[in-house]
């Protein structure tokens, strides 16, 4: 029985990884401007075809393959980073956000655009450095003089630590004299992959896999921590340090795909629940294939944000929300009591 369950994992996994291959292509195929199968390959193999236009090899290198490469990345990123607060927290209403680090990012992307015209590398370093002090902010709130660190008190500060940034990104707003700006904050607040070029794909790149990696590692003993803390600690795993450890990296996963699309609801909330009700609550499995789920998921809404209103693109955060807020509200029927 186990021999054919880890067969059936396997045989999942490769189709998760044929899913991913399918969305990049028809990632790249699919927008205002469509482009031919047959343009697509010869442009992602360098092949010599007559005919295939120089305008499409162009898209195809230069726009399309970044922007569906940063949604994989990101989606990847935070749908992982969900599984693993899932774990943590014991909780499938558990997201990457719960600890205010949207609201962090916001404002710092706020000031970034505000202040500093939005350059290619400061709104990604503001949005990144106002996760990160968000983060710090509620790790050092929920560290008690024991030095233990409450996941009650956690949660509680990441509500109020985000509330406060909100308010300072609504200020930053206000002050704002509105016009071209005003509208860049909002849409970015809203996630996009508007941004997305070969820099920033390479920038998250290595932070994505090493996290990911990371997470994978301490795979088992999430699985451990599904018997409470006691029950971890009797089998040798340490709560306290694994919690840790895992905050810190969904912290820097969350952080980084913030800073490069923005805010994007609901990936890291849906996706690993909808896959541990698929394959399970082992985590050697579920986070490989939310990885794999969340970024195919970004990737397909991210061609609906382009062609629903094209030539006008919608923020992919929209679309996200769209299907995430009905997934919420069912969870709160039909497990509120038991959450």
């Amino acid at each position: 029985m186990m021999v054919g369950h880890r067969r059936l994992g396997i045989w999942l996994l490769w189709g998760l990884v044929i899913l991913m291959v399918v969305s990049i292509v028809a990632g790249i195929m699919v927008g205002p401007v469509m482009i031919p199968m047959r343009s697509v390959v010869a442009s992602l193999l360098n092949v010599s075809d007559d005919n295939v236009s120089a305008i499409h090899r162009i898209i195809v290198r230069q726009i399309r393959l970044p922007r569906v490469l940063l949604g994989l990345l990101v989606g990847s990123a935070l749908a992982v980073s969900g599984a693993a607060m899932q774990g943590v927290f014991r909780n499938p209403l558990a997201s990457p956000y719960i600890l205010g680090l949207a609201s962090g990012a916001s404002a710092g992307a706020a000031v970034a655009i505000l202040f500093a015209s939005g350059s290619l590398f400061f709104l990604p370093f503001g949005a990144f450095v106002g996760a990160a002090v968000a983060a710090l902010a509620v790790f050092r709130m929920a560290r008690g003089s024991d030095g233990r660190t409450s996941i009650l008190t956690l949660i509680l500060a990441g509500v109020a630590i985000g509330a406060l940034f909100s308010a300072l990104t609504s200020f930053l707003l206000f002050l704002s004299s509105g016009g071209e700006r005003l509208s860049d904050v909002l849409f970015w607040i809203m996630g996009g992959l508007g941004r997305a070029s070969w820099t920033s794909v390479a920038l998250l790149s290595p932070v994505v896999a090493v996290g990911i990696a990371a997470i994978l590692y301490f795979s088992r003993d999430l699985n451990a921590l599904a018997l409470g803390e006691e029950g971890a600690h009797h089998i040798g795993v340490n709560p306290e340090t694994l919690y840790r450890w895992l905050l810190v990296l969904t912290t820097v996963l969350t952080a980084s795909a913030v800073a490069m699309a923005g805010t994007i609801g609901f990936i890291g909330l849906v996706i690993p629940h909808v896959m541990r009700l698929l394959i399970g609550p082992d985590h050697r499995r579920l986070i490989p294939a939310s990885a794999l789920v969340g970024g195919c998921f970004l990737i397909w809404s991210d061609m609906a944000a382009r062609t629903v209103l094209a030539p006008a693109e919608l923020p992919v955060g929209v679309i996200t929300a769209f299907f995430g807020a009905p997934f919420f509200l069912y969870l709160l029927k039909t497990r509120g009591a038991s959450l």
